[in-house]
Formats: C-alpha cells, structure tokens, sequence
C-alpha cells in the first residue's frame, strides 16, 4: 500500500544529508537530549518506587495491616474478636498485643520506649519480626520468664547486651502511706531486632504479653488484636467491612492511615520529582522548535515547489510534524531502552561507580538503606513515554505552520 507523500518526504528530509550541517547537529542534540531527559525520568521513579517498597516493607514488619484496639484502651475478649476477624475475607492472622509507654533504666541510663506485650506463636504470623532478630529468638519471650527483647538503637543507648538486666518502670504508680511509687519490673535482655526504621530501632521493646499484663495490671485484658491481610493494599476497604461486622465496640486503624502522612509525603516527593525531571525534557524537545525552524529555511525552495504542483498547506505542515516526530522518537527510543536497561540494573551499576570513585554514596552508618532499591513500573514507563511523545508534537506545531505559511512566489524570486 502506497504511503502519504506527506509522510515520504517527511522521512527523506529527516535521513537527507543538509547542505548546512549545523540543522544536523541541532537534531542530534534534540534527540540526545529527549533520550537523556527520558533515560532519568525513568530511573530516578524506579528508584523512588524501590524506596518506597523497601520502606513499607520495614515498617510492615513491625506494624500489622490492620489493628483493632479496644474503645476504652482496653478489650476484654480478645479471642472473640480475633475469630470474627479471621472470618473476614482476606484476613489471614490474627494477633493480641498489650501495648503501653514504659521507662527502661539500665545503670545510669534511662530511656523511654513503647514496651509491647506478644505472644510469639501468634505474632509471627502477623508480622515479620523473626528475619529481623539480630542475637537470640522471639521464642524466648516465655511465660513467667520476664524476658525482654530490645530494638538494636535502645539498646546501644542503654549500653546493654543479650544478658543483662534492665528494669521497666510503668507510669501507673502504687499508691502508698509514703506516696506514690511507681511499678517496675525488672527484664533479661534476650535478643535484639533491627527492622531498619530508627522510630522501633530506638524506642519499642517486647515482652511476654502475660508478662505486659501483670506490670501493667490489666488481668486477662489486652490492648487490641493485630491482623495480617492477604492483600495489603485492601487494608482500608476490609477495615471499613470489620467496622460493620464486629459486635465490639472498638477502634479499627489500618496501615494507610496510621502511616499515612509519611507515605502521603513520599507519593509527593515523586510527583514533584516526575514535574522537574520533565521539565528537562520539555527543553530537549523544545529544541527541535529551533531545528525545525531552521530546516524550514533552508527548505523554502522546495516548499514553495510543492505548492506550486498543489501541494497544501495543510500538506506541508505535515511534512514537518513528520520530521519533528521522527527526531522525537527516536529520541524516546534510546531515551526508554537506556532509562529501562539501567533501572533494571541499578544494583549492578552503582556498586561499579562507588569502586570506581572509591567512594560510597549511601553509607551504612549513616543510612539504614546502604543499597538503591529500584523496582520499574511499566505505567510510569507508559505514562513517560506519552508525556514526552506530546511534547515532541507540540514542539513541531509552530515551526510546521510556519513553513505552511511559505509564499512560492516569494520563496522562488531570487533562485
């Protein structure tokens, strides 16, 4: 099938050797730029997307998808709870916890952290603590064994080990001839965590939920139940069905809302980022406006030919979209296959470069995450991919209505 004429020529002018060679080197610019442009967008949003996931999983493995706590602080019949819950479709575990402020005090060290009763049985279907341990077990949180399992940045701050003997002073006091005294207990360090997220590292302890339960006086009362979903991302829609379906008054919270002002942040911070970054786009492709505009000069004899064996202006316009486009996609081309290339081997790249310089970008000392992350999205590939091929066309608009505009009689004067 014959091809438009439109699109022929197009492509000629494009592939053609130019009398002036600067129109060539303008193009080459065009499309270098668009490919660079493209290539960063792509790998700065999978990295943030790595980030993003590598976060949510940390902070995952010390917060449930979603929690029911008591109304009151407090639930009387946990179990009961629990068995409605597991009933719900997508919940997969559930989990009691007693929860409460606690001062740790270790020599003369004092520290306040949020001191978590568990049953390890239960919360390791729940959540992930066990891969995260970095001395002893979770299994050694038994019953009347007033063990205590410290984040690795408490215990560096109290200066202790798996061990030694700390003491856990509870705010609700005994009230006494003399005043009142507060409750403490005193807890062998049995093992340290590290989930990567310095808010538990530094300040959440665990222990025994009996244990939580006879320091922090609450009988056979817990402080809520903690629940795993089959699919995280239903956290708020099965939350808002157990609303309905428990018959106990309670508070239910899922992840997105207990965390949601961080990861309202990080969503942002990628929207901005995807606004910048096309913004060096945008002045790649608004470079073959000026490629464009040059072309059309040193093409006036050939316009004003055209138009005189009937050739349109409509017709001409689309000689020189045609050229635009081409510079433009191929421009995207190189600009996805690179971007998608080094977002896939972002691991590879970067430890290359650190040997290289001899230096690390992202030390361990200073950031929980030493590594970039990346995880690419294909609908941030598409999206990308749309954005820039629209402002590749955009940039051939005025430039191709310029050259429609060629007068053949004045064009053709002086030749």
């Amino acid at each position: 099938m014959a091809l438009p004429y439109e699109l022929l020529i197009g492509l000629r002018y494009t592939r053609a050797k130019r009398r002036n060679h600067f129109i060539s080197f303008i193009s080459m610019i065009s499309m270098l730029g668009i490919a660079l442009g493209v290539a960063a967008l792509i790998v700065v949003l999978s990295v943030m997307n790595g980030f993003q996931t590598e976060l949510r999983g940390r902070i995952l493995a010390v917060v449930s998808h979603i929690q029911i706590s008591g109304a009151s602080g407090e639930m009387t019949d946990w179990p009961h709870v629990a068995a409605q819950s597991v009933a719900e479709p997508g919940v997969l575990a559930a989990a009691p916890f007693v929860q409460a402020q606690g001062m740790l005090s270790f020599g003369q060290s004092v520290r306040g952290a949020m001191v978590r009763g568990i049953l390890p049985d239960f919360e390791g279907k729940v959540v992930d603590f066990g891969t995260h341990m970095k001395e002893g077990r979770l299994d050694a949180l038994m019953p009347d064994s007033f063990n205590i399992v410290l984040g690795s940045e408490l215990a560096h701050a109290l200066g202790v080990f798996v061990g030694d003997k700390v003491t856990v002073i509870a705010p609700q006091g005994v009230v006494t001839p003399a005043g009142v005294i507060p409750r403490l207990k005193t807890f062998t360090v049995s093992g340290l965590f590290e989930v990567g997220m310095f808010e538990y590292d530094s300040g959440l302890a665990l222990i025994r939920m009996e244990d939580a339960q006879r320091l922090y006086r609450m009988d056979d009362r817990v402080s809520g139940v903690r629940l795993k979903l089959n699919d995280l991302f239903q956290a708020p829609a099965i939350a808002r069905q157990l609303a309905n379906r428990l018959d106990t008054a309670a508070y239910i919270s899922d992840w997105t809302r207990s965390h949601a002002n961080f990861f309202r942040a990080v969503q942002i911070e990628k929207n901005m980022m995807f606004i910048i970054l096309s913004l060096i786009v945008a002045v790649a492709a608004f470079n073959i406006v000026s490629t464009l505009v040059m072309a059309v000069t040193d093409k006036q004899a050939d316009i004003a030919i055209l138009r005189t064996l009937g050739a349109s202006p409509g017709s001409i316009m689309a000689i020189f979209m045609v050229q635009g486009a081409l510079i433009g996609f191929i421009g995207l081309g190189l600009g996805i296959a690179g971007g998608v290339t080094l977002a896939l081997n972002v691991d590879v790249v970067v430890p290359c470069i650190e040997r290289l310089l001899g230096t690390q970008f992202m030390s361990k000392e200073v950031y929980y995450i030493s590594n970039l992350p990346s995880e690419l999205q294909w609908k941030d590939v598409s999206t990308i991919t749309g954005v820039s091929f629209v402002l590749s066309l955009v940039a051939t608009l005025y430039p191709s209505w310029r050259a429609a505009r060629v007068n053949p009689a004045e064009a053709l004067r002086y030749e």
